[in-house]
């Protein structure tokens, strides 16, 4: 498994994911994804979902 990931929604990159400690912590490629940065997600896809889920003006879960 890696220890870092690079997300995109759509062809846009929304930031990367690096290995911490409890998951995968989240920093921002654009002010776009400002809301994820320093977050911490159990995977990739956790956070892909939550990159999607604010490019498309969902409200984001507490």
């Amino acid at each position: 498994m890696s220890d870092t990931y690079i997300i995109e929604v759509g062809s846009q990159p929304a930031g990367i994911i690096v290995r911490a400690p409890g998951g995968y912590r989240f920093f921002a490629a654009s002010h776009r994804f400002n809301r994820l940065e320093g977050q911490i997600f159990r995977n990739a896809r956790e956070a892909e979902r939550a990159a999607r889920r604010l490019a498309s003006g969902m409200e984001l879960a507490a």
